[in-house]
């Protein structure tokens, strides 16, 4: 995946700036990812660029985007925004921030919880009166 660099205070992604990455088209940014999120983002470009300008109208109006493109490569349009998510549940809310660029959208929506077992039913231990003599 790509690797962020500090400079100092100033962020940078694959040597450019923050600041001059939010001016980049989309297929211009695909040239600094490697070459599986290029080729993402050439062969789904109009659904990319759909998804850009229907999020656009939504956040211009106070609204959160929501998606169940989960594949989506993470560009720098969408920096600062708050996208839902979906994880086969509900849709989860993600802020993007700068680390995420170039990762895809379903990684940061997790689609399993982490299991937590209650206490052991009758007949699951020996002294739990449930066993047959």
């Amino acid at each position: 995946m790509a690797v962020n660099i500090n400079v100092g205070k100033v962020k940078a992604f694959r040597g450019k700036q923050i600041e001059d990455l939010k001016n980049l088209d989309v297929r211009e940014f695909a040239a600094l990812m490697n070459s599986r999120e290029r080729r993402t983002v050439m062969r789904s470009f109009h659904l990319i660029e759909k998804f850009l300008e229907k999020s656009k109208k939504d956040v211009a109006k106070g609204k959160m985007p929501k998606t169940q493109f989960r594949e989506m490569p993470i560009v720098p349009v969408m920096l600062g925004w708050t996208i839902g998510i979906h994880n086969g549940k509900e849709y989860t809310p993600i802020k993007i921030v700068e680390e995420m660029l170039g990762h895809r959208l379903g990684e940061f929506a997790l689609t399993r919880r982490t299991v937590k077992h209650g206490a052991a039913g009758i007949g699951s231990t020996k002294s739990s009166g449930g066993a047959v003599k």
